[in-house]
């Protein structure tokens, strides 16, 4: 599509981009809202160990040393290392619902990484054809002050041999300087979209490709994409996650009411210096321990009641994504829909004109049509071949926020030749493990 843009015009482009798959690529790999949403993934798996600690013991060693005097023994100097041991045995289901929760919380942050990954790559899709469409109309400006400086020239020459009019040299001056300022302001649109280009894609352009086609991928009726987006959009999938997640919540809170079951051991050797001599103890306890809560001040069940009502709240927000897929998948439907009709009439428009404009020149040869004639066909032409490119433009973002609705827009689907991100490589690295500090990439 990028290519039929640039393909329709005569004069050289001054900026080059990529294609728009190798930008996407890009933009992939190196986009920062993108990598923040990676990290913050990788953070939400921290959890899962987080709860699984609650299976664990705790160990913790003590070791205390002073001096004491007393009319009795006199003075004495006590020390003593220990170290405990706590094994919990039942925590009122806490701990096996904490896990599934965490669990759960990894599987809806890999829905909204991939909802992440959508948005990125439209935001690359967008500033793609921006440039392009940018760059094409600078071409195109640039191509009507060239006419028109050639129309300044004709004038004067038509005044100089008594067959043209001051009036006709004034109204083409006048329209190279329009057209002279239309071209200045399509350069700074053109610097414009160099800037979002670098800022999404990571670097600024460099060579000029083509925009591809998405076509078989896109849904074959309205009802087909929306059947589609219903049963995988990642916005619906991590709703249903959200909801599992704010149920077990409630099991946690409930877990609270429960009775709790631990066993501790503790192994501590003291020793006392005196004037008497050394005297030293060595000891060792194993405790099982019953704890049962009988009232908490009404805050636990105060707990209890607001992890239901946030569970209503998931439903509830499910229900708004739905209708919010729903609502894109129809508007990009129409949008592409209108893209089309829009191409179609832009090409037969810029045909029609481009007779026009010949027609209109020949006759002003012999008498027929005036210079103002000439320059308003211009004008049109030069308007139906901006509306052409922005057609082209609106019909390539169309097809991809389509795909976004549908839920389908991502590296993988598209097949973007880069290093796909997998975000089971760090789940399953740091799920199991009892201790360390340092990452799984070394920080």
């Amino acid at each position: 599509m990028a290519a039929a843009v640039v393909a329709a015009l005569a004069a050289p482009t001054p900026l080059a981009a990529e294609t728009l798959a190798e930008a996407m690529a890009s933009a992939y790999a190196n986009n920062p809202t993108l990598n923040a949403e990676r990290a913050g993934l990788r953070a939400i798996d921290e959890g899962v160990p987080q709860a699984l600690s609650g299976y664990r013991p705790t160990v913790t060693g003590s070791a205390d040393a002073g001096v004491s005097d007393s009319s009795t023994s006199g003075t004495t100097y006590p020390r003593g290392i220990a170290i405990s041991v706590e094994q919990p045995l039942f925590l009122g289901h806490r701990t096996t619902n904490s896990v599934k929760a965490a669990e759960t919380a990894v599987l809806a942050g890999r829905e909204g990484l991939k909802s992440a990954e959508q948005g990125v790559l439209l935001d690359a899709v967008n500033a793609f054809m921006d440039l392009v469409q940018a760059q094409a109309v600078l071409n195109l400006r640039r191509q009507n002050v060239e006419f028109l400086g050639e129309q300044v020239r004709a004038a004067e020459d038509r005044l100089n041999v008594g067959e043209g009019t001051r009036t006709d040299v004034a109204q083409t001056n006048a329209r190279l300087a329009v057209g002279q300022s239309e071209l200045n302001a399509a350069a700074a649109a053109l610097n414009a979209a160099v800037a979002v280009y670098q800022q999404v894609v990571g670097h600024m352009p460099k060579s000029l490709g083509n925009g591809g086609t998405v076509d078989p991928m896109l849904p074959a009726t309205l009802e087909a994409g929306l059947a589609a987006a219903m049963a995988g959009h990642p916005a619906i999938v991590a709703g249903t996650y959200n909801i599992d997640i704010a149920a077990y919540n409630v099991k946690i809170n409930e877990g609270a009411l429960l009775p709790t079951v631990s066993l501790s051991g503790t192994l501590s050797h003291r020793d006392g210096l005196s004037g008497g001599g050394p005297t030293t103890s060595n000891s060792a306890s194993l405790v099982g321990r019953l704890s049962v809560p009988i009232y908490s001040g009404g805050l636990t069940s105060a707990k209890v009641r607001e992890a239901k009502e946030t569970l209503g709240q998931r439903r509830l927000e499910l229900d708004a994504a739905r209708d919010a897929v729903r609502q894109a998948v129809i508007t990009a439907w129409g949008g592409l829909d209108a893209a089309r009709a829009q191409i179609r009439a832009a090409n037969a428009g810029v045909a029609a004109q481009q007779l026009v404009l010949d027609g209109v020149i020949e006759e002003r040869k012999v008498g027929q049509r005036t210079t103002l004639d000439v320059l308003n066909a211009q004008q049109e032409l030069l308007n139906t071949r901006v509306a052409q490119v922005s057609a082209q433009h609106d019909r390539v973002v169309a097809a991809y926020a389509l795909l976004s609705a549908v839920g389908m827009l991502s590296a993988e689907k598209l097949g973007l030749q880069v290093a796909r991100y997998d975000p089971t490589d760090h789940y399953v690295k740091v799920r199991d493990k009892w201790g360390g500090l340092r990452t799984p990439d070394g920080r």
